[in-house]
C-alpha cells in the first residue's frame, strides 16, 4: 500500500486481529516480490494494485476491504472474540538484503519493538509543545516502526508524508515547518540535502523548532556535523547518531552530540552507548573479549533481538550466548560490524563481510553481484561500494563480457531483476586485477575509478554536446553542462546535452541538491522543484535566471471566440488532453472512451457558441493551438452524460457545490466559470506552459470587459495550480487530496491517486 492514513489503519487492524504485518515496496522487482510471498506464505495480501507476482495468496483490494469494513461497522465485537498478543507473538517480518543474494525476512515481536519504545520515551521524552510527528521512512525500513508507533502510543498526530515529498528537501521543509515538527529520522545522506538547501536559502530561522535530529542507516561523517552547528545554534539543537540493524530493532547504540565541541579529540562520530536492557560484545575471532581500544565484531544481547529469520534461514547470526547468566541475555546476535572502546564511546570501524547502506537500506554487495553474473553476456563481475556514506558515493559494478554489449543495456537488465537504489552503475573493463595471491584487487579497482573520475579544471571523463542551445542560451548552458559533468562525472551514463535528462544522466536527489547550490553560487538561480520537475537539461536552462527571467521569445498568440466551424478541431484538444493526458483520466481510464469526449462536445458546442465567452487560440501561423471553454456559472447548458465521464464530473461538482451555494455571487453575469483548457498535442513543455498563460490572460480579460466579478475554476494540473497561485494570484477555495473523494455508489473512484494528487478549487477577484 502507498503511505496514507489508510495504511496506518490497515496495521494497527492486523495487530488487532491477531496477526503481523509484513511491508511489500511497490518499488520491488517482481521477482523479488515473488520470492518473499512463497517463502513467508501470508495469509492475505492487502494490496493497492493487483500483481502477478502474489501468486495464489488469497489477495484483497484495499478499497473492498475499506467497503466492507463500512458495512460491518455497527456490528459490535465481544472482548471474548477479540485476539489477544503475547509478548513473544510475531508483530512485524522485514526482509533485507541476503548474503546468499537471496533476501531474508527478520521476525520482530511485540516485546522487542515495546523495549526499544519504552527506551525512546525515557532517553528522549515528548515535550510539552510537541503535538505532531512524522511517519516518512518508507515502511519496509525498520526505523519506520519507531516513527508509527512512538507518537501514537503516547497519543501524539501523525502526519503521513508521502515518498515525493521526503525526495524534495524544500517541500519536506514546509511540511517540517507547517506542524512544527520537533523531532525528525532521516538517513545523513538527506541530512546533507536539506543543510545544502537552508545554506542557499539564507534563512537562519527556518526549522528552529526542530530540536532532535536522529541519524542512522548510514555512517555520520564528522563533516556533515560540522555543518549541522554551523546553521543550528549548539545546546540548543542535538544531532543523534543512531546505530543497529533490522535484527536488533533498528538501534541499539546512540550518541548525542550537542555542539561541534564533541568532535575536537576524533575525526569519527561515536555510535555511543547501549539502549535499555541490551548489552554489546566486541569480540575476537575466538569469541573472546578484545582489549579496551582493539577492534573486534561487535555482537549483541538483550531485549532488542530479533527472534530470528523466517524459515529458520543463517542460524550461525543468532547463537547461544557463553558469557551469559541471565536468561533474558541468552542470545547473541552477529552483526558482522566492527567496532572499538575509545573513551568509553563505541566507535564504528567497518564491515566484515559484503553488506553496505545505501540510502539508508542494507545492501548486500553479493545479492548484486550475483544479479549481474546471471545476465548471460556477463563473463566475470565484481560489485564494489565507492565512498559509502560520503555525497559521492557510488555502486559500482566492475564487469567483463563474452559478447559486445554496452553499460546502459546491462543497467537495463538489472532494472527488472533488482531494487531500484540496488542497481549499480556499470564499468565495462578488460579484465577482473587480481593481487599476487590471486584474489581480486579490490582496492585497486577502486582506485582505478577514482583515478579515472579525477579531473583537471576544464576536462570532464564525459561528453559535453552544445547542439541545440540558441545562442542567447550558451552562457547558461555552459555553466549547467560543465557543473553537472562535475558532479557526475565518471557516473553519467550518457553525453550531456539539451535533451538528457539529470536523473537518467546517473543524478539523484543528493547531488541534485549540491548541483542547485553550485550553480546559485555562480549566479544562476533556479528552484528545486523546477529543477526537480524538468524534462531535461534544455527545460532546466530556460529555467535558470542570473536575477532576471531568460529571455525567450515567445510565440505570439491571438484569441478569437469560438465558432460553429472549430468543432471538429476543438473536440479533438480536449480529448487529446483529457483522455490521454488527463490527471483525473488516468484513474478511470478503462472505463472511458474517446467517444464520449465525442459525445459530451457535441452536446456542449451549441450553447457555447451562442454565449461568446469560450475561445480558440492561434499561433502566428494561424494554427489552432489552443481552446478554452468558459461559462456564466448561473447559466450553464444542462445536458446529460451518460458514460464514466459521469465520475469526473460529479467530483468537479463536489468541489465546487459548497461555493455555488454559500460564498459565490448568485447572480447571472456575476462569477466566470473557467471550465476546461485543451492544448495542441504537438506543443513541446515551453510552448505548453506559454499557451496556458496566455489562456488564463484572456480569460481575465474577457471577465473584466464582460462585468464578471470574479472567475471560478477547478485545476488537477499541478501546473495550472501552480500558475493559478504564484502567477495569477488565485485565492484557494479549497485543497482536496483526489483519492479521499468517495462517490455516492460508496467507491473511491481516484483511491489509488497518490496523495500528493490535489484538486484545488481557485477564485479571482476581477477588479
Amino acid at each position: 500500500m502507498y503511505p496514507t492514513d489508510r495504511l496506518v489503519m490497515v496495521l494497527l487492524a492486523i495487530w488487532k486481529a491477531g496477526a503481523a504485518y509484513l511491508p511489500l515496496d511497490h518499488a520491488f522487482p517482481g521477482p523479488r516480490i515473488e520470492h518473499i510471498i512463497r517463502e513467508s506464505r501470508p495469509a492475505m495480501v492487502i494490496f493497492d494494485e493487483d500483481s502477478d507476482f502474489y501468486m495464489n495468496t488469497f489477495k484483497l483490494p484495499v478499497d473492498t476491504l475499506w467497503s466492507e469494513a463500512s458495512i460491518e461497522s455497527d456490528v459490535g465485537l465481544k472482548r471474548s472474540d477479540r485476539l489477544k498478543h503475547n509478548s513473544d507473538d510475531l508483530a512485524i517480518a522485514l526482509y533485507t538484503s541476503g548474503s546468499t543474494g537471496i533476501p531474508k525476512g527478520v521476525k520482530l515481536t511485540h516485546k522487542v519493538i515495546l523495549n526499544r519504545l519504552n527506551w525512546q520515551f525515557k532517553a528522549f521524552p515528548f515535550s510539552d509543545t510537541e503535538k505532531v510527528c512524522v511517519f516518512k521512512t518508507a515502511l519496509t525500513f525498520v526505523d519506520s516502526v519507531a516513527e508509527i508507533w512512538g507518537p501514537l502510543v503516547k497519543g501524539l498526530s501523525l502526519v503521513v508524508v508521502p515518498k515525493a515529498v521526503t525526495k524534495d528537501p524544500e517541500r519536506l521543509i514546509q511540511t517540517l515547518e507547517k506542524y512544527k515538527v520537533e523531532r525528525l529520522v532521516l538517513v545523513p545522506s538527506l541530512l546533507r540535502s536539506i543543510l545544502m538547501f537552508l545554506k542557499m536559502q539564507k534563512n537562519p530561522g527556518t526549522l528552529q523548532n526542530l530540536k532532535t535530529w536522529v541519524c542512522s542507516g548510514e555512517t555520520l561523517v564528522q563533516s556533515a556535523v560540522l555543518e549541522f552547528f554551523k546553521y543550528f545554534p549548539e545546546n540548543e539543537h542535538r544531532l543523534c547518531n543512531f546505530y543497529g540493524s533490522t535484527e536488533v530493532m533498528g538501534d541499539v547504540t546512540y550518541h548525542v552530540i550537542k555542539g561541534p565541541g564533541q568532535m575536537k579529540c576524533s575525526d569519527k562520530v561515536p555510535i555511543g552507548l547501549p539502549v535499555d536492557n541490551t548489552i554489546i560484545y566486541l569480540l575476537d575471532q575466538e569469541f573472546r573479549p578484545v582489549k579496551a581500544g582493539d577492534i573486534g565484531e561487535l555482537f549483541v544481547a538483550g531485549l532488542n533481538l530479533a527472534s530470528g529469520y523466517i524459515n529458520g534461514r543463517d542460524p550461525e547470526k543468532f547463537l547461544d550466548n557463553p558469557l551469559a547468566i541471565d536468561p533474558a541475555f541468552a542470545k547473541l546476535y552477529r552483526t558482522g560490524d566492527f567496532a572499538r572502546l575509545e573513551k568509553g564511546m563505541l566507535m564504528y570501524e567497518g564491515r566484515t563481510d559484503t553488506q553496505v547502506k545505501i540510502r539508508g537500506h542494507r545492501v548486500d554487495l553479493t545479492e548484486v553481484e550475483k544479479a549481474v553474473s546471471s545476465i548471460d553476456e556477463v563473463d566475470k563481475a565484481v560489485v564494489l561500494c565507492y565512498k559509502p556514506g560520503e555525497i559521492n558515493q557510488a555502486l559500482l559494478a566492475f564487469v567483463t563480457t563474452s559478447e559486445l554489449i554496452s553499460e546502459s543495456w546491462i543497467e537495463s537488465v538489472l532494472k527488472k531483476k533488482l531494487t531500484s537504489y540496488m542497481v549499480p552503475q556499470v564499468i565495462l573493463v578488460e579484465s577482473i586485477p587480481l593481487l599476487v595471491n590471486g584474489k581480486i584487487d579490490r582496492q585497486g579497482l577502486l582506485k582505478m575509478y577514482e583515478n579515472t573520475n579525477n579531473n583537471n579544471d576544464d576536462q570532464y571523463q564525459v561528453d559535453i554536446d552544445y547542439t541545440g542551445v540558441p545562442p542567447h542560451q550558451i552562457a547558461a548552458a555552459k555553466v549547467l553542462f560543465e557543473t553537472v559533468a562535475s558532479v557526475l562525472n565518471r557516473s553519467a551514463r550518457s553525453a550531456i546535452c539539451t535533451d538528457a535528462n539529470f536523473y537518467n544522466l546517473g543524478g539523484n536527489s543528493l547531488n541534485s541538491i549540491y548541483t542547485i547550490t553550485q550553480l546559485n553560487d555562480k549566479g544562476y538561480v533556479i528552484s528545486i522543484g523546477d529543477f526537480i520537475a524538468a524534462h531535461d537539461l534544455g527545460e532546466v536552462i530556460e529555467r535558470m535566471t542570473t536575477g532576471r527571467i531568460v529571455n525567450i521569445q515567445p510565440p505570439q498568440f491571438t484569441a478569437h471566440f469560438c465558432k460553429y466551424s472549430d468543432k471538429q478541431i476543438c473536440t479533438k484538444m480536449i480529448t487529446d488532453s483529457f483522455y490521454k493526458k488527463a490527471d483525473l483520466e488516468q484513474w478511470v481510464l478503462s472505463e472511458i472512451s474517446e467517444n464520449d469526449y465525442l459525445d459530451y462536445m457535441n452536446d456542449l458546442w451549441e450553447p457555447l457558441v451562442e454565449k461568446e465567452l469560450s475561445f480558440i487560440v492561434k499561433n502566428e501561423y494561424q494554427k489552432v493551438v489552443g481552446v478554452c471553454i468558459n461559462f456564466d456559472l448561473r447559466d450553464e447548458p444542462e445536458f446529460e452524460i451518460k458514460s464514466a465521464l459521469l465520475k469526473i464530473f460529479e467530483y468537479l461538482d463536489f468541489l465546487e457545490t459548497p461555493f455555488r451555494e454559500t460564498t459565490l455571487p448568485k447572480e447571472k453575469g456575476k462569477t466566470l466559470h473557467c471550465h476546461m483548457m485543451g492544448t495542441h498535442s504537438s506543443l513541446n513543455t515551453k510552448e505548453n506552459v506559454l499557451l496556458i498563460q496566455f489562456m488564463e490572460e484572456e480569460v481575465y480579460r474577457i471577465a473584466k470587459k464582460r462585468g464578471f466579478e470574479g472567475i471560478l475554476t477547478v485545476n488537477t494540473s499541478p501546473l495550472t495550480q501552480q500558475l493559478g497561485k504564484d502567477v495569477f494570484k488565485f485565492e484557494v477555495l479549497l485543497d482536496h487530496q483526489v483519492n479521499e473523494y468517495i462517490a455516492h455508489d460508496n467507491t473511491k473512484p481516484f483511491g489509488l491517486a497518490p496523495d500528493s494528487q490535489r484538486a484545488i478549487v481557485q477564485w479571482k477577484s476581477v477588479v
